[in-house]
Protein backbone atom coordinates (compact mmCIF):
# COMPACT_ATOMS: atom_id res chain seq x y z
CA UNK A 1 0.00 0.00 0.00
CA UNK A 2 1.32 3.29 -0.92
CA UNK A 3 2.45 5.78 2.03
CA UNK A 4 3.40 8.90 0.19
CA UNK A 5 1.35 8.50 -3.41
CA UNK A 6 -2.23 9.26 -3.86
CA UNK A 7 -4.38 9.52 -6.43
CA UNK A 8 -3.04 12.20 -7.99
CA UNK A 9 0.67 12.50 -7.10
CA UNK A 10 2.14 13.42 -3.62
CA UNK A 11 0.44 16.26 -1.99
CA UNK A 12 0.13 17.98 1.86
CA UNK A 13 0.72 20.92 3.91
CA UNK A 14 3.54 22.90 2.69
CA UNK A 15 6.78 22.53 4.62
CA UNK A 16 5.13 19.93 6.56
CA UNK A 17 5.82 15.74 5.76
CA UNK A 18 5.78 14.62 3.20
CA UNK A 19 6.42 17.82 1.83
CA UNK A 20 9.36 18.94 4.50
CA UNK A 21 12.44 19.98 2.43
CA UNK A 22 14.73 16.33 3.25
CA UNK A 23 11.78 14.29 1.79
CA UNK A 24 11.30 16.53 -1.41
CA UNK A 25 15.18 16.21 -1.88
CA UNK A 26 14.43 12.38 -1.29
CA UNK A 27 11.81 12.48 -4.11
CA UNK A 28 14.11 14.03 -6.86
CA UNK A 29 16.87 11.88 -6.18
CA UNK A 30 14.81 8.58 -6.05
CA UNK A 31 13.63 10.01 -9.13
CA UNK A 32 16.25 11.03 -10.79
CA UNK A 33 17.98 7.29 -10.29
CA UNK A 34 15.00 5.65 -11.66
CA UNK A 35 14.99 7.14 -14.91
CA UNK A 36 18.23 6.51 -15.51
CA UNK A 37 21.37 7.35 -17.15
CA UNK A 38 21.69 11.40 -16.97
CA UNK A 39 17.47 11.70 -17.47
CA UNK A 40 15.76 14.84 -18.81
CA UNK A 41 12.83 16.19 -16.21
CA UNK A 42 10.33 18.98 -17.02
CA UNK A 43 9.42 20.57 -14.17
CA UNK A 44 6.32 23.29 -14.06
CA UNK A 45 4.16 24.42 -11.29
CA UNK A 46 1.34 26.81 -10.45
CA UNK A 47 0.97 30.10 -8.69
CA UNK A 48 0.78 28.97 -4.75
CA UNK A 49 3.26 30.72 -2.34
CA UNK A 50 4.91 27.60 -1.91
CA UNK A 51 6.07 26.36 -5.22
CA UNK A 52 8.78 27.96 -5.66
CA UNK A 53 10.65 26.61 -2.91
CA UNK A 54 9.21 23.18 -3.29
CA UNK A 55 10.47 23.05 -7.40
CA UNK A 56 14.15 24.46 -5.98
CA UNK A 57 14.48 21.82 -3.71
CA UNK A 58 13.15 18.84 -6.18
CA UNK A 59 15.47 20.25 -8.44
CA UNK A 60 18.89 20.16 -6.32
CA UNK A 61 17.90 16.28 -5.64
CA UNK A 62 17.18 15.62 -9.24
CA UNK A 63 20.42 17.20 -10.35
CA UNK A 64 22.40 15.40 -6.82
CA UNK A 65 20.79 12.16 -8.74
CA UNK A 66 22.47 13.51 -12.14
CA UNK A 67 18.94 14.69 -13.69
CA UNK A 68 19.07 17.50 -16.07
CA UNK A 69 16.22 20.28 -15.18
CA UNK A 70 14.28 22.48 -17.06
CA UNK A 71 11.87 24.91 -16.04
CA UNK A 72 7.83 25.82 -17.49
CA UNK A 73 7.77 28.07 -15.41
CA UNK A 74 4.03 28.70 -14.07
CA UNK A 75 2.11 26.44 -16.61
CA UNK A 76 -1.17 23.98 -16.34
CA UNK A 77 -0.56 20.19 -15.13
CA UNK A 78 -1.85 19.37 -18.88
CA UNK A 79 1.09 21.40 -20.32
CA UNK A 80 3.71 19.65 -18.87
CA UNK A 81 2.88 16.31 -19.80
CA UNK A 82 2.28 17.20 -23.69
CA UNK A 83 5.48 18.82 -23.20
CA UNK A 84 7.14 16.23 -21.67
CA UNK A 85 5.82 14.15 -24.61
CA UNK A 86 6.61 15.93 -27.34
CA UNK A 87 10.49 16.78 -26.02
CA UNK A 88 11.18 13.13 -25.36
CA UNK A 89 11.82 14.64 -21.24
CA UNK A 90 12.20 11.44 -19.09
CA UNK A 91 9.88 12.56 -17.52
CA UNK A 92 7.32 15.28 -16.14
CA UNK A 93 6.73 16.88 -12.89
CA UNK A 94 4.34 19.78 -11.93
CA UNK A 95 4.47 21.17 -8.29
CA UNK A 96 0.63 21.39 -7.49
CA UNK A 97 -2.32 20.40 -5.10
CA UNK A 98 -4.81 21.39 -7.75
CA UNK A 99 -8.45 22.25 -6.22
CA UNK A 100 -6.65 21.96 -2.46
CA UNK A 101 -6.32 25.52 -0.51
CA UNK A 102 -3.44 27.88 -1.12
CA UNK A 103 -1.28 25.89 1.79
CA UNK A 104 -1.25 22.71 0.14
CA UNK A 105 1.10 21.72 -2.57
CA UNK A 106 1.93 18.78 -3.91
CA UNK A 107 4.21 17.01 -7.05
CA UNK A 108 2.47 15.22 -9.70
CA UNK A 109 4.51 12.78 -12.18
CA UNK A 110 4.22 11.99 -15.55
CA UNK A 111 6.25 9.86 -17.70
CA UNK A 112 7.64 10.31 -21.41
CA UNK A 113 4.60 9.13 -22.62
CA UNK A 114 2.55 11.67 -21.16
CA UNK A 115 0.49 10.04 -18.60
CA UNK A 116 1.09 9.25 -15.60
CA UNK A 117 2.93 6.69 -13.69
CA UNK A 118 0.99 3.44 -12.97
CA UNK A 119 0.48 2.69 -9.30
CA UNK A 120 3.51 -0.01 -9.62
CA UNK A 121 6.03 2.69 -10.67
CA UNK A 122 4.89 4.62 -8.20
CA UNK A 123 5.44 1.63 -4.97
CA UNK A 124 9.03 1.87 -6.44
CA UNK A 125 9.71 5.25 -6.30
CA UNK A 126 8.29 5.60 -3.01
CA UNK A 127 10.28 2.58 -1.67
CA UNK A 128 13.93 4.20 -2.54
CA UNK A 129 12.07 7.77 -1.40
CA UNK A 130 12.62 5.46 2.44
CA UNK A 131 15.64 3.99 1.55
CA UNK A 132 17.40 7.45 0.91
CA UNK A 133 15.64 9.17 3.77
CA UNK A 134 16.83 6.68 5.98
CA UNK A 135 20.43 6.98 4.40
CA UNK A 136 20.45 11.01 4.91
CA UNK A 137 22.72 12.44 7.26
CA UNK A 138 20.29 15.10 8.31
CA UNK A 139 22.60 17.72 6.83
CA UNK A 140 20.75 19.07 3.90
CA UNK A 141 21.02 22.81 2.99
CA UNK A 142 17.75 24.33 1.77
CA UNK A 143 17.81 24.90 -1.93
CA UNK A 144 17.32 28.57 -2.90
CA UNK A 145 18.31 28.34 -6.82
CA UNK A 146 15.39 28.85 -9.01
CA UNK A 147 15.79 27.61 -12.62
CA UNK A 148 14.98 30.88 -15.51
CA UNK A 149 11.79 29.79 -17.08
CA UNK A 150 11.50 28.87 -20.15
CA UNK A 151 9.48 30.79 -22.15
CA UNK A 152 8.97 28.71 -25.21
CA UNK A 153 7.51 25.86 -23.29
CA UNK A 154 4.06 27.86 -22.65
CA UNK A 155 3.88 29.32 -26.45
CA UNK A 156 4.27 25.87 -27.38
CA UNK A 157 1.87 24.56 -25.66
CA UNK A 158 -0.97 27.20 -26.91
CA UNK A 159 -0.19 26.56 -30.60
CA UNK A 160 -1.34 23.05 -29.80
CA UNK A 161 -4.91 24.20 -28.04
CA UNK A 162 -5.23 26.47 -31.38
CA UNK A 163 -4.15 24.15 -33.58
CA UNK A 164 -6.68 21.38 -31.77
CA UNK A 165 -9.96 23.33 -32.90
CA UNK A 166 -8.78 24.74 -36.46
CA UNK A 167 -10.88 27.43 -37.66
CA UNK A 168 -12.82 27.72 -34.04
CA UNK A 169 -14.94 31.16 -33.71
CA UNK A 170 -16.54 32.49 -31.08
CA UNK A 171 -19.40 33.57 -33.58
CA UNK A 172 -20.06 37.20 -31.60
CA UNK A 173 -20.33 35.04 -28.22
CA UNK A 174 -19.61 36.70 -25.24
CA UNK A 175 -18.12 34.44 -22.74
CA UNK A 176 -16.93 34.45 -18.87
CA UNK A 177 -13.46 32.73 -18.06
CA UNK A 178 -12.63 32.29 -14.54
CA UNK A 179 -9.03 30.92 -14.18
CA UNK A 180 -8.99 30.24 -10.32
CA UNK A 181 -6.02 32.77 -9.71
CA UNK A 182 -4.42 29.47 -10.67
CA UNK A 183 -2.39 27.97 -13.39
CA UNK A 184 -4.82 29.00 -16.13
CA UNK A 185 -3.93 32.77 -15.43
CA UNK A 186 -0.62 32.22 -17.43
CA UNK A 187 -2.29 30.97 -20.46
CA UNK A 188 -6.15 31.52 -20.76
CA UNK A 189 -5.57 35.53 -20.98
CA UNK A 190 -3.41 35.00 -24.58
CA UNK A 191 -5.63 31.57 -25.61
CA UNK A 192 -8.71 33.36 -25.13
CA UNK A 193 -7.28 36.65 -27.87
CA UNK A 194 -5.88 34.45 -30.11
CA UNK A 195 -9.19 32.79 -30.53
CA UNK A 196 -11.26 36.39 -30.14
CA UNK A 197 -9.37 37.29 -33.05
CA UNK A 198 -11.26 34.96 -35.62
CA UNK A 199 -13.86 35.02 -33.71
CA UNK A 200 -15.41 38.75 -32.57
CA UNK A 201 -16.70 37.55 -30.03
CA UNK A 202 -16.23 39.36 -26.26
CA UNK A 203 -14.08 37.23 -23.59
CA UNK A 204 -14.60 38.51 -19.89
CA UNK A 205 -11.71 37.46 -17.81
CA UNK A 206 -11.62 36.97 -13.60
CA UNK A 207 -9.44 35.75 -11.29
CA UNK A 208 -6.56 36.23 -12.86
CA UNK A 209 -4.46 37.95 -10.60
CA UNK A 210 -2.79 35.35 -7.95
CA UNK A 211 -0.85 36.65 -5.31
CA UNK A 212 0.44 33.10 -3.95
CA UNK A 213 -2.69 32.71 -1.37
CA UNK A 214 -5.49 33.03 -3.38
CA UNK A 215 -5.77 29.81 -5.88
CA UNK A 216 -9.44 28.55 -5.71
CA UNK A 217 -10.06 30.89 -3.30
CA UNK A 218 -14.38 31.46 -3.49
CA UNK A 219 -13.36 31.40 -7.27
CA UNK A 220 -12.94 28.85 -10.21
CA UNK A 221 -14.11 24.73 -10.57
CA UNK A 222 -14.90 24.36 -7.08
CA UNK A 223 -17.76 27.26 -7.24
CA UNK A 224 -18.75 27.07 -10.40
CA UNK A 225 -21.98 29.04 -9.19
CA UNK A 226 -19.43 32.17 -9.36
CA UNK A 227 -18.70 31.99 -13.00
CA UNK A 228 -22.91 31.02 -13.56
CA UNK A 229 -23.53 34.21 -12.02
CA UNK A 230 -21.22 36.25 -13.91
CA UNK A 231 -22.99 34.75 -17.13
CA UNK A 232 -26.32 35.65 -15.69
CA UNK A 233 -25.08 39.29 -14.64
CA UNK A 234 -22.91 40.08 -17.76
CA UNK A 235 -25.67 38.39 -20.23
CA UNK A 236 -22.72 36.09 -21.54
CA UNK A 237 -23.97 32.58 -24.08
CA UNK A 238 -21.09 30.29 -21.44
CA UNK A 239 -18.99 30.67 -18.90
CA UNK A 240 -15.93 28.29 -18.09
CA UNK A 241 -14.07 27.87 -14.62
CA UNK A 242 -10.85 25.92 -14.11
CA UNK A 243 -9.49 24.71 -10.57
CA UNK A 244 -6.16 25.19 -10.09
CA UNK A 245 -3.64 23.50 -11.88
CA UNK A 246 -6.03 23.90 -15.09
CA UNK A 247 -6.30 19.76 -15.73
CA UNK A 248 -10.17 20.17 -15.69
CA UNK A 249 -13.09 22.43 -16.07
CA UNK A 250 -16.95 23.31 -15.26
CA UNK A 251 -19.41 25.12 -17.11
CA UNK A 252 -22.35 27.38 -17.13
CA UNK A 253 -24.86 27.66 -19.71
CA UNK A 254 -26.63 31.00 -20.89
CA UNK A 255 -29.42 30.81 -17.82
CA UNK A 256 -26.74 30.47 -15.33
CA UNK A 257 -26.79 26.51 -14.76
CA UNK A 258 -23.87 24.59 -13.59
CA UNK A 259 -23.04 22.61 -16.78
CA UNK A 260 -20.55 19.66 -14.75
CA UNK A 261 -18.35 16.98 -16.52
CA UNK A 262 -21.54 14.39 -17.18
CA UNK A 263 -22.77 16.76 -19.10
CA UNK A 264 -20.03 17.41 -21.28
CA UNK A 265 -19.36 14.32 -21.54
CA UNK A 266 -22.88 13.46 -23.02
CA UNK A 267 -22.02 16.27 -25.49
CA UNK A 268 -19.14 15.01 -26.47
CA UNK A 269 -19.94 11.14 -26.77
CA UNK A 270 -22.65 12.24 -28.88
CA UNK A 271 -20.61 14.94 -31.36
CA UNK A 272 -18.21 12.35 -31.87
CA UNK A 273 -20.36 9.28 -32.83
CA UNK A 274 -22.34 11.55 -34.89
CA UNK A 275 -19.10 11.70 -36.70
CA UNK A 276 -18.05 7.90 -36.08
CA UNK A 277 -15.08 8.43 -33.68
CA UNK A 278 -16.48 7.28 -31.30
CA UNK A 279 -14.72 3.73 -30.72
CA UNK A 280 -16.77 0.71 -29.85
CA UNK A 281 -19.69 3.79 -29.10
CA UNK A 282 -18.42 3.48 -25.54
CA UNK A 283 -17.55 6.19 -22.94
CA UNK A 284 -15.74 5.88 -19.36
CA UNK A 285 -16.95 7.85 -16.44
CA UNK A 286 -16.52 6.99 -12.68
CA UNK A 287 -18.85 5.87 -9.56
CA UNK A 288 -19.29 9.23 -9.13
CA UNK A 289 -21.18 10.00 -12.20
CA UNK A 290 -25.20 10.52 -12.17
CA UNK A 291 -27.05 7.40 -13.34
CA UNK A 292 -28.96 10.46 -15.24
CA UNK A 293 -26.00 10.65 -17.63
CA UNK A 294 -26.00 6.11 -18.02
CA UNK A 295 -29.95 6.38 -19.00
CA UNK A 296 -29.58 9.55 -21.44
CA UNK A 297 -26.05 7.88 -23.31
CA UNK A 298 -28.16 4.64 -23.73
CA UNK A 299 -30.79 6.74 -25.54
CA UNK A 300 -28.25 7.74 -27.94
CA UNK A 301 -26.77 3.65 -28.14
CA UNK A 302 -23.81 4.45 -26.44
CA UNK A 303 -22.35 2.26 -23.54
CA UNK A 304 -21.09 4.01 -20.17
CA UNK A 305 -18.16 1.77 -18.38
CA UNK A 306 -17.58 3.29 -14.74
CA UNK A 307 -13.87 3.36 -13.09
CA UNK A 308 -12.47 4.33 -9.92
CA UNK A 309 -12.59 7.83 -8.91
CA UNK A 310 -9.23 9.65 -10.70
CA UNK A 311 -8.68 10.56 -13.86
CA UNK A 312 -5.60 7.95 -13.84
CA UNK A 313 -7.64 5.14 -13.15
CA UNK A 314 -10.14 6.28 -15.98
CA UNK A 315 -7.38 6.68 -18.66
CA UNK A 316 -6.55 2.77 -17.54
CA UNK A 317 -9.97 1.49 -18.84
CA UNK A 318 -10.04 4.03 -21.66
CA UNK A 319 -6.74 2.33 -23.02
CA UNK A 320 -7.40 -1.44 -21.68
CA UNK A 321 -11.14 -0.98 -23.85
CA UNK A 322 -10.17 1.42 -26.11
CA UNK A 323 -12.40 4.10 -25.74
CA UNK A 324 -12.13 7.73 -27.23
CA UNK A 325 -13.98 9.57 -24.10
CA UNK A 326 -13.61 9.42 -20.71
CA UNK A 327 -13.98 11.65 -17.26
CA UNK A 328 -15.10 12.82 -14.31
CA UNK A 329 -18.25 15.09 -13.17
CA UNK A 330 -15.74 16.98 -11.34
CA UNK A 331 -14.48 18.54 -15.02
CA UNK A 332 -11.46 16.04 -15.90
CA UNK A 333 -12.06 15.07 -19.46
CA UNK A 334 -10.01 12.57 -21.41
CA UNK A 335 -10.31 12.90 -25.05
CA UNK A 336 -7.92 9.41 -26.39
CA UNK A 337 -5.79 10.63 -29.34
CA UNK A 338 -5.67 13.96 -28.40
CA UNK A 339 -4.15 14.61 -24.91
CA UNK A 340 -2.79 11.88 -21.93
CA UNK A 341 -4.76 13.56 -19.16
CA UNK A 342 -7.45 15.56 -18.15
CA UNK A 343 -6.99 19.14 -19.85
CA UNK A 344 -9.09 22.05 -18.67
CA UNK A 345 -8.33 24.49 -21.37
CA UNK A 346 -8.61 22.19 -24.27
CA UNK A 347 -11.91 20.68 -23.00
CA UNK A 348 -13.01 24.16 -23.02
CA UNK A 349 -11.96 24.83 -27.02
CA UNK A 350 -13.80 21.31 -27.79
CA UNK A 351 -16.79 22.50 -25.64
CA UNK A 352 -16.69 25.64 -27.73
CA UNK A 353 -16.43 23.92 -31.22
CA UNK A 354 -18.97 22.06 -30.18
CA UNK A 355 -21.27 24.69 -29.73
CA UNK A 356 -20.14 26.17 -32.22
CA UNK A 357 -20.64 23.33 -34.85
CA UNK A 358 -24.36 22.45 -33.79
CA UNK A 359 -25.74 26.02 -33.97
CA UNK A 360 -27.77 25.45 -30.54
CA UNK A 361 -26.75 27.13 -27.08
CA UNK A 362 -25.18 25.27 -24.61
CA UNK A 363 -28.60 24.67 -22.57
CA UNK A 364 -29.89 23.36 -25.73
CA UNK A 365 -27.15 21.03 -25.92
CA UNK A 366 -27.63 19.90 -22.54
CA UNK A 367 -31.47 19.83 -21.95
CA UNK A 368 -32.30 16.64 -22.39
CA UNK A 369 -30.11 15.64 -19.24
CA UNK A 370 -32.10 14.57 -16.70
CA UNK A 371 -30.06 13.72 -13.30
CA UNK A 372 -30.94 11.77 -10.24
CA UNK A 373 -31.03 13.84 -6.97
CA UNK A 374 -27.48 13.40 -5.92
CA UNK A 375 -25.51 14.54 -2.39
CA UNK A 376 -21.67 14.46 -1.71
CA UNK A 377 -21.10 14.49 2.67
CA UNK A 378 -17.47 15.11 3.25
CA UNK A 379 -16.24 13.97 6.53
CA UNK A 380 -13.10 14.61 7.88
CA UNK A 381 -11.05 11.94 9.15
CA UNK A 382 -8.15 11.45 11.70
CA UNK A 383 -7.43 8.05 9.72
CA UNK A 384 -8.29 6.24 6.99
CA UNK A 385 -9.51 2.34 8.07
CA UNK A 386 -11.32 0.05 5.87
CA UNK A 387 -14.85 1.13 6.51
CA UNK A 388 -16.22 -2.88 6.21
CA UNK A 389 -14.32 -2.93 9.20
CA UNK A 390 -15.57 -0.53 11.49
CA UNK A 391 -19.43 -2.51 12.56
CA UNK A 392 -21.51 0.56 12.51
CA UNK A 393 -20.30 2.15 9.53
CA UNK A 394 -20.90 -1.17 8.07
CA UNK A 395 -24.22 -1.50 9.17
CA UNK A 396 -25.44 1.94 8.10
CA UNK A 397 -24.24 1.48 4.49
CA UNK A 398 -25.77 -1.61 4.19
CA UNK A 399 -29.39 -0.16 5.43
CA UNK A 400 -28.91 2.06 2.55
CA UNK A 401 -27.95 0.01 0.12
CA UNK A 402 -30.98 -2.36 0.63
CA UNK A 403 -33.29 0.83 1.06
CA UNK A 404 -32.45 2.02 -2.09
CA UNK A 405 -32.13 -1.09 -4.12
CA UNK A 406 -32.46 -0.05 -8.01
CA UNK A 407 -33.86 3.16 -7.40
CA UNK A 408 -30.25 4.62 -6.25
CA UNK A 409 -26.60 4.03 -5.62
CA UNK A 410 -24.26 4.42 -2.71
CA UNK A 411 -20.37 4.88 -2.56
CA UNK A 412 -18.85 5.49 -0.06
CA UNK A 413 -14.63 6.10 -0.90
CA UNK A 414 -11.48 7.79 1.20
CA UNK A 415 -10.35 10.99 -0.46
CA UNK A 416 -6.83 10.44 -2.88
CA UNK A 417 -5.73 13.45 -1.93
CA UNK A 418 -7.31 14.99 1.49
CA UNK A 419 -7.39 13.32 4.83
CA UNK A 420 -11.68 12.89 4.00
CA UNK A 421 -14.45 10.25 3.46
CA UNK A 422 -16.25 10.79 0.96
CA UNK A 423 -20.35 9.59 1.26
CA UNK A 424 -22.43 10.10 -2.30
CA UNK A 425 -25.76 8.77 -2.36
CA UNK A 426 -28.33 8.95 -5.54
CA UNK A 427 -31.66 7.98 -5.28
CA UNK A 428 -34.86 9.20 -7.23
CA UNK A 429 -36.44 9.92 -3.66
CA UNK A 430 -34.21 12.88 -2.29
CA UNK A 431 -35.42 12.90 0.96
CA UNK A 432 -34.57 9.23 1.87
CA UNK A 433 -31.08 10.09 -0.15
CA UNK A 434 -31.06 12.62 2.92
CA UNK A 435 -31.50 10.64 5.20
CA UNK A 436 -29.20 7.98 4.31
CA UNK A 437 -26.59 10.34 3.72
CA UNK A 438 -27.12 11.90 6.77
CA UNK A 439 -26.57 8.54 8.95
CA UNK A 440 -23.37 7.27 7.08
CA UNK A 441 -21.46 10.14 7.82
CA UNK A 442 -22.48 10.60 11.17
CA UNK A 443 -21.40 6.97 11.62
CA UNK A 444 -17.62 7.93 10.07
CA UNK A 445 -17.76 11.11 11.85
CA UNK A 446 -18.21 9.33 15.18
CA UNK A 447 -15.64 6.43 14.54
CA UNK A 448 -13.05 8.20 12.62
CA UNK A 449 -13.83 11.95 12.70
CA UNK A 450 -11.21 14.38 12.77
Amino acid sequence: MKKLFGTDGIRGVAGQSPLDPATIHAVGLALAHHLGNAPRVLIGQDTRESSDSIAATLTAGLTAGGATVESAGIITTPAVACLARAHSFAAGIVISASHNPWQDNGIKLFGPDGYKLPDSTELAIEAEIFRNLASSTGNLQPATRNLQPNEADRAEYIRFLIAAVPGLSLDGRRIVVDCANGAASAIAPQLFALLNENGGGEVILSHVTPNGRNINENCGALYPAVVAAEVVKHQASMGITFDGDADRALFADENGNVVNGDAVLLLAARDLAERGLLTNATVVATTMSNMGLEAALKRSSIKMLRAPVGDKYVLEQMLSTGAALGGEQSGHIIFSGRSTTGDGLLTALLLLDIVHRSGQSLAQLTADLKTFPQVIVNVHVREKRPLEQIPTVAAAIAAAELALADSGRVVIRYSGTEALARVMIEAESEPLMQHHATAIAHAIRTALGA
